[in-house]
């Protein structure tokens, strides 16, 4: 480790941000580094202890205190390639994961965590900066070739994979740039899409063959998918919003999350959007529905537009402030957690249940909703039951429903390539990520459902290994 005592002598120090009347003033980040001792003193605060657990908080398994030890020494070089040797791509994780790993630390049982996301970040911004992170194509080509469908974490994380391996991989992407919900959905000021673009740039450079606008079972057949190719792997995402059955659901005004962070995504590349479609919040009362990630960003993007008000609301119960008996450590915290756009502004509630909206002319102007209680009935499930005479309405403007997803656009390519589902609508996978179909394998959240960008790179890299071990007998990849 970096320091026998350092966990003792230095104190936890994440980067600052700018002020929130600079940084809402555009969509960029703001973050502020820190200096290298700096650094260096909080990578010295790992405790290389005899059981990391930051290990089995990590789903990619990451070298943690490997690197934290190298970046206490000043061995950047090194740090780069040990995080590498497990993360295809650290610049992603190290801004939008919400950091597991730290949560499971070990000096978290009773002090701060070591700033492992902080370090992560650190660690691959120097790499891009020194010129470390170059093409790495592969010196052999198997004859092979394989498909990737989808271009998020999961895509292309089993593409760059597998073009390593050899194998001649063509990543499909519906959309006109590649990223998935990296580049279309997680705003720029908290993942700024030249982070994404260069990835993208690397990896064609790699020789991977790039197939945007296309949507595979829909201008693209399965059938010549199947005919194309020796493996396809299938990475889409969870791609279906959960909806809100509810009276007044028809208005105009009422929108998915994914129907407005995008379209500012594409503001900020300079495309021009059709003004019938175009949906701020400039000047507008908002209320989002949803407390989680989503619906964080929605606020965030919707000071920078100069909402009129912004009132998030969630239909359960506003998680403690510290850890509750039932949720010791190492697990991840179910706690209370302001993100920086709700530092920005915006009203958060709690125990609202939605049950109408109401408007003029075709357009929502209040939301009808009630507040409930939730309770747990003889055999400890959770129940929920409104509260007499707590009836409210709202008013609003625009309504942006941030309530997850449920699973997979089954119509199109899943429905045409007969792959079957489990029991939550996702795709049903073997032990090496295959489907009921030889040769048809899928990963991120097509076959596991919503979740984390760590979890959809880690899936991603199994996928590849699963592929490639299909497709030569063995596999040597990690």
């Amino acid at each position: 480790m970096g320091k026998v005592t350092g966990f003792i002598e230095f104190e936890r120090e994440v980067q600052k941000k700018l002020p929130v009347d600079e940084r809402v003033k555009n969509h960029n980040e703001f973050v502020l580094p820190l200096s290298e001792e700096q650094l260096k003193q909080q990578g010295a605060r790992c405790m290389d202890c005899g059981v990391p657990f930051c290990h089995w908080g990590c789903p990619l398994g990451n070298y943690i205190p490997d690197w934290n030890d190298m970046v206490s020494n000043g061995r950047w070089h090194d740090a780069i390639e040990a995080l590498h040797a497990t993360n295809n791509f650290p610049e992603f994780t190290g801004r939008v994961c919400p950091a597991p790993c730290e949560s499971a630390c070990t000096l978290g049982v009773n002090l701060c965590p070591v700033a492992i996301k902080q370090n992560e970040v650190s660690i691959i911004d120097r790499a891009f900066d020194e010129g470390w992170v170059k093409a790495e194509p592969p010196e052999f080509r198997s004859g092979k070739k394989v498909a990737a469908i989808g271009s998020g974490p999961a895509g292309l994380a089993a593409a760059q994979q597998l073009n390593r391996a050899g194998h001649e991989v063509t990543l499909f992407e519906r959309a006109d740039r590649f990223g998935g919900l990296l580049m279309y959905g997680i705003p720029d000021f908290k993942l700024e899409k030249r982070v994404v673009q260069r990835r993208i740039d690397q990896m064609e450079s790699e020789g991977i063959i790039l197939k945007p606008n296309t949507h595979v079972g829909v201008n693209y057949p399965v059938e010549d998918l199947k005919e194309n190719f020796d493996a396809i792997c299938l990475a889409g995402g969870s791609t279906k919003p959960r909806d809100l059955d509810v009276p007044g659901r028809e208005l105009k005004g009422v929108h998915f999350a994914m129907e407005f962070l995008p379209q500012q995504n594409k503001r900020n590349r300079g495309d021009k959007l059709d003004p019938e479609t175009d949906i701020l919040a400039t000047g507008k009362r908002v209320v989002v529905l949803g407390g989680g990630d989503t619906g964080s960003d929605c606020v965030g993007t919707s000071v920078r537009h100069g909402a009129k008000s912004i009132h998030q609301f969630e239909l359960l119960p506003e998680p403690p402030k510290e850890r509750q008996e039932d949720n010791p450590w190492p697990q991840w915290p179910a706690i209370l957690r302001t993100s920086t756009s709700h530092e920005e502004g915006g009203i958060r509630d709690y125990n609202i249940l939605t049950k109408s909206f109401s408007g003029s002319n075709g357009k929502v102007e209040k939301l009808h909703a009630v507040r409930v209680e939730w309770s747990k009935d003889d055999e400890g499930r959770w129940q929920m039951k409104e509260l007499p005479g707590t009836e409210f309405e709202q008013e609003v403007d625009l309504v942006l429903l941030a309530m997850g997803f449920v699973h997979p656009e089954h119509d199109g390519m899943l429905k045409d390539l007969g792959v079957e589902l489990n029991g939550r609508g996702n795709v049903n996978i073997n032990e090496d990520k295959m489907t009921n179909i030889p040769g048809i394998f899928a990963a991120g959240d097509m076959e596991r459902g919503q979740s984390l960008i760590v979890w959809a790179i880690a899936a991603g890299r199994a996928a590849a290994k699963g592929i490639d071990k299909w497709l030569m007998g063995e596999t040597q990849l990690p």
